[in-house]
């Protein structure tokens, strides 16, 4: 195989362009065959293969610089960057990230997960290029919908009058994480299809070659030609507008043509953004045809395919209970940043079109309009992953908070994620959105208790926010306590020691406090529920009974933590949580166990916290 002979980027420029083909085959089946076992982002590494390896022949890496943007489509590079016998560890505890990772290679210069941030990165090297006195060529890889995040325009801005040497390499595939839409996918769709020049080229190309001996010269005149009236076929031509020489669109599973275009633009001085089509999922026609089923996958039959069926998770639940009050309350809007699908509004875009609102990768974007919206006299509902709505900090602050707006975050995605890791891990919240004036934050440990929460949010009047976690219920104990703004609900009463559980965490409370039973150690367990305003009058009288607290999250412990040390003295209290550092990539429970955040760790520490007592 050739792809075992690749050690380092260098090899490739040394493969004839039949041997880039069949390595681009063997890539896919390499992806195909670990992404079945381990899961991951598939459809988007599929489609980027033939560019990987056209800019990795084209450039000299390490000293070229390539960044890449929603990192997930990193897996051809990984493969051909020496990391190909590693790859079967791929997003496995202490393995290889689903991410780019620096710690990983010389050739992964940030740790990135988010989408958005190439350009802007890309800049910042180039412009330390520039004053160092260096001549590195500098390329930003940016496709998956990123386009359309704020942060991507406002570097395309500066990039553009910036007259600094630097490659835009746009993959359009047309797809973020659902379809795209919005303005900036209507510009590109209208690019893709003014093609007449492109069409040109494909067919004059498979003609004109086979004339013998001039065939070729012709050719390249007509391309010539082509690049130089290119104008006449594509109307107001955004990118050149904003100081950028624009290249393409072209095809970018045309491994020659790429290579061709990229050593092209390696001359051309100033900011250059080389439009290039991809498909989604290529080379694994059941990709092809469901590009938003097959982007992020668990494992699965490779002959069979990803068999759909209906899910129950936090989201669709949410996403199900949200579209029954929907139907009586005209009010309530929803709105998506590119994820309808992920946050469970597929079924309310379905029901309410006009009350559903996808702003593309714009987090931003998503919370002040959603503040226009409450300021109209709607109720906005914003489901957003955990660790997306940290980008949109200000906004929850200066413009739906400090303006005491009706505006419904529901976190989805909240505390350990899995094997997406440091990235993805929704662990900050609770401390990040705990210091917000005005808004109250809650969280259910079940789905009966979501399903309450969204209802008394939807009739809330000011800026609330509910955090729940990624998968299934598993606690099936049902409370019948209402929820009261500011109130806790006491699951078990005890006097050896209170422990204090919120969100999934009062399962592995509740569990433990049935084993503590055991040694005659009574525990009352009290499900928080809501973190902001903090129910302090009942904890402290739970406190005086016990006089020993143990705090139980999925957050940094800067969360619940931090806020019940703010009330008693901390010899008193055990707050059991993740340290304030990274997570790393890997199963749930084994994440959970090195941590000591799985039942026996807790039970373990609760035990030795007492003796001490």
């Amino acid at each position: 195989m050739i792809l075992e002979k690749i050690n380092n980027p260098k090899d490739i420029k040394k493969l004839s362009l039949s041997e880039k083909n069949i390595l681009a085959d063997e890539i896919r089946e390499r992806i195909l065959d670990i992404v079945s076992k381990n899961g991951g982002h598939l459809a988007s590494n599929l489609g980027i293969v033939e560019l990987t390896i056209a800019l990795l022949s084209a450039f000299s890496l390490p000293k070229d610089k390539i960044i890449w943007d929603v990192g997930h489509q990193c897996y051809p590079f990984k493969l051909l960057t020496g990391r190909n016998e590693l790859f079967p560890s791929l997003r496995k505890i202490d393995g290889l990230a689903g991410f780019p990772r620096t710690e990983e290679s010389i050739y992964d210069l940030f740790d990135t997960g988010h989408s958005s941030t190439s350009i802007s990165l890309a800049l910042g090297l180039a412009r330390a290029r520039d004053l160092n006195k260096t001549n590195e060529k500098i390329i930003a890889v940016i496709g998956d919908g990123a386009l359309t995040g704020g942060l991507a325009m406002e570097a395309l801005n500066d990039a553009g009058v910036s007259k600094t040497n630097l490659i835009v390499l746009l993959n359009d595939n047309t797809m973020s994480i659902s379809k795209n839409s919005g303005g900036m996918s209507k510009l590109l769709a209208h690019m893709r299809t003014q093609r007449l020049y492109v069409k040109l080229n494909n067919n004059t190309k498979n003609i004109i070659n086979k004339i013998p001996f001039i065939g070729k010269y012709i050719y390249n005149f007509i391309r010539w030609i082509k690049r130089h009236i290119k104008g006449l076929f594509i109307a107001n031509m955004y990118f050149e507008n904003i100081g950028f020489t624009y290249l393409g669109p072209i095809d970018g599973h045309d491994i020659n043509e790429l290579e061709n275009i990229l050593k092209r633009a390696s001359n051309i001085k100033g900011p250059i953004l080389i439009h290039v089509i991809t498909k989604k999922g290529k080379g694994y026609i059941k990709a092809e045809n469901s590009p938003s089923i097959y982007h992020a996958v668990g494992p699965f039959d490779l002959e069979k395919g990803i068999i759909e069926t209906k899910k129950e998770d936090y989201s669709n639940i949410m996403g199900e209970e949200l579209v029954k009050i929907a139907k009586d309350n005209k009010k309530i809007v929803a709105i998506t940043a590119a994820m309808e699908d992920g946050v469970g509004l597929s079924l309310f875009k379905k029901k309410y079109p006009n009350r559903f609102f996808d702003v593309e990768i714009a987090e931003e974007h998503a919370i002040t309009l959603a503040a226009g919206l409450a300021k109209g006299g709607m109720i906005p509902v914003v489901p957003i992953y955990s660790c997306f709505l940290q980008r949109a900090y200000d906004e929850i602050i200066h413009d739906v908070a400090l303006n005491d707006l009706h505006v419904v975050f529901l976190i989805d995605r909240a505390g350990i994620t899995g094997n997406d890791g440091t990235t993805h891990q929704g662990i900050l919240d609770l401390s990040y959105l705990n210091t917000i004036p005005n808004l109250t934050i809650m969280a259910p440990y079940n789905y009966n208790e979501l399903r309450k929460m969204l209802k008394f949010a939807i009739n809330y009047s000011h800026p609330i926010a509910i955090r729940y976690p990624k998968g299934k219920e598993n606690l099936l104990i049902q409370s019948h306590n209402p929820i009261i703004l500011g109130k806790c609900d006491i699951m078990e009463e005890g006097d050896s020691v209170t422990i204090i559980a919120i969100g999934k965490m009062v399962e592995k409370a509740y569990n433990i406090t049935q084993r503590l039973k055991k040694e005659n150690i009574h525990a009352e367990l009290i499900n928080l529920r809501f973190l902001k305003p903090l129910d302090v009058e009942t904890i402290k009288k739970s406190f005086n009974k016990t006089q020993k607290i143990v705090t139980i999250e999925d957050n940094v412990v800067t969360g619940l933590g931090s806020t019940i040390k703010r009330y008693f003295d901390t010899s008193h209290v055990l707050s059991l949580g993740y340290p304030e550092e990274y997570i790393t990539h890997g199963k749930v429970d084994e994440i959970e166990k090195r941590y000591k955040l799985d039942e026996e760790s807790i039970y373990n520490d609760i035990i030795k916290f007492l003796n001490k007592r």
